[in-house]
């Protein structure tokens, strides 16, 4: 038997999708129907999707490549439009398993959090 899978979106990556909807509802609102914030909207739907059908979906990133920022034991890259990346940790117990969707961040971002680029 399959256990359900839920995702959640916490802190950085909720304040992020919430900043990304209202962009995409003011430009439906203005009559735009294919701007890059909209494609990154769509894309973190259908990743979000992606991780309910199968959580282990994204990259694993090496624990000893996890920045101590996120205080977790496990996390996961997606790639998202745009160069933007979604980072999530997976917890489960015996009856669901619930992925946190903890950072959704352009390229830049991104580096500087891995420690990939000083800047």
């Amino acid at each position: 038997m399959n256990k359900p899978v839920r995702v959640i979106l916490l802190d950085e990556a909720d304040i992020e999708y919430r900043r990304l909807n209202e962009i995409v509802g003011q430009q439906i609102k203005e009559g735009k129907d294919s701007t890059e914030e909209m494609q990154l909207l769509k894309s973190i739907k259908q990743k979000i999707e992606f991780i309910k059908s199968n959580p282990f979906y994204g990259d694993n990133i090496k624990k000893d490549r996890i920045p101590d920022f996120y205080n977790v034991k496990n996390l996961w890259r997606v790639e998202l439009t745009g160069y933007w990346r979604m980072i999530y940790t997976i917890k489960g117990d015996q009856i669901e398993i619930i992925c946190f969707i903890l950072d959704i961040m352009d390229h830049d971002k991104y580096n500087k959090r891995f420690g990939y680029r000083k800047n």
